[in-house]
């Protein structure tokens, strides 16, 4: 059976670049969004035209540049940002526009001072404007996570006939359970007519430290596109992370779901962004890591270096990283000091590695990992006579 395919929307470049002090240039951009284009993403959002000559700068120099995924410019529900977004995406191949306006009770009612059927008036007339301009239009219901399902079924239902083709649901706060978030999407899925005609998008954020989740819940539940970043980074604690998602599918063939990610670029990928925008990627991420792969209990050393599968469900290569890592601490085995010591020239027997375990232990209670160039001295304290193997 075929799998049923999930557009990543990569917005590292518009949602991620809000993080304080991430500012990239338009030539750092480009570079990204080069990298995103070879990496197999099928629409990057490249910026937000009408907030500054430099986002529009950087819009127009992407839409030239990509060759394969769309082009996603970010608009409000104002016929001055649509007109932004439209020229700045007049020389990419494959445009599309992003706009869209507060649906919860919250922004209804603080943020635009309006009412409900407005809301929908406005909606409408930004979607319709836009569809004036170029094809593929993307409508964000901001607050969809505190929106009433009802009114939130009204108003893409309402778009869907001016011309929408994506719906973006946001759990703009991070709010939503995921349970809640994939009930959302299975209510619109179920009760907007016409819903057959666009594409349902999730767009959620970790404030609660549940983007991923959220996401995975929506696709579950009809959705076919995910909003993500590079590494999760985003506005507050970030959006859902693209490596996150994309690993999640592939490793659960029973949800007959996969993108179009060349994952082997992941890693790599993670390590561009991070040193373009000067943020770095905390050692326990999950996929991109330095410690995602790294083993340092002996009983865990132990069971990955007798099978990688014993305690690792990805094959680092399948990332981009190039072996797992066994490193040496206070908690390690004699089986992960053995492999490490093979790994530099010395192969011990048994009688051996009792030696120099003692000698490693005392060592490494020290110190908080043990590299490569300890193992030498280690060796030659614990006063064996071994000659390393070329």
């Amino acid at each position: 059976m075929s799998k049923d395919k999930v557009h990543i929307f990569d917005t590292t470049l518009r949602d991620g670049e809000q993080v304080p002090g991430c500012k990239l240039d338009t030539e750092q951009k480009l570079i990204i969004a080069e990298r995103l284009d070879l990496m197999g993403v099928d629409v990057i959002e490249a910026g937000f035209p009408i907030s500054s000559p430099g986002d529009f700068n950087s819009v127009h120099e992407i839409s030239k540049l990509v060759k394969n995924a769309s082009v996603c410019g970010l608009t409000r529900a104002v016929k001055k940002d649509i007109e932004a977004a439209a020229e700045a995406l007049k020389m990419a191949k494959k445009p599309r526009i992003h706009t869209g306006i507060g649906t919860s009770d919250s922004h209804i009612k603080f943020k635009f001072n309006s009412n409900k059927e407005a809301i929908i008036e406005r909606a409408v007339s930004a979607v319709k404007y836009a569809k004036t301009f170029v094809e593929d239009i993307e409508f964000y219901a901001e607050d969809a996570g505190r929106t009433d399902n009802e009114f939130l079924a009204r108003v893409c239902e309402a778009v869907i006939k001016a011309g929408a083709t994506v719906l973006n649901i946001p759990d703009t706060t991070g709010y939503c359970l995921p349970e809640e978030y994939g009930a959302k999407i299975k209510y619109l899925r179920e009760n907007v007519t016409g819903i057959d005609k666009a594409i349902l998008s999730c767009h959620c954020h970790n404030d609660l430290g549940l983007a991923t989740a959220n996401s995975i819940a929506g696709v579950m539940n009809g959705a076919r596109q995910i909003e993500c970043t590079i590494n999760g980074i985003g506005e507050r604690a970030g959006n859902t992370s693209l490596e996150e998602v994309v690993m999640i599918l592939r490793q659960h063939p029973t949800l007959n779901l996969d993108t179009n990610i060349n994952s082997k670029l992941l890693y790599d990928t993670s390590q561009m962004v991070s040193q373009k925008m000067g943020v770095l990627v905390q050692p326990n991420k999950a996929i991109v890591g330095a410690n995602a792969f790294a083993h340092s209990s002996g009983i865990h050393q132990d069971g990955v270096i007798k099978n990688r599968e014993t305690y690792e469900i990805i094959d680092p290569a399948d990332v981009g990283v190039t072996e797992s890592s066994i490193v040496l601490t206070a908690r390690s085995g004699r089986a992960a000091l053995a492999y490490r010591a093979k790994n530099v020239g010395y192969e011990l027997t048994k009688t051996q590695l009792d030696q120099v375990y003692e000698k490693f232990l005392n060592f490494a209670d020290k110190k908080k990992e043990v590299l490569d160039e300890d193992i030498h001295g280690i060796i030659a304290e614990s006063g064996i006579s071994i000659e390393i193997i070329a």
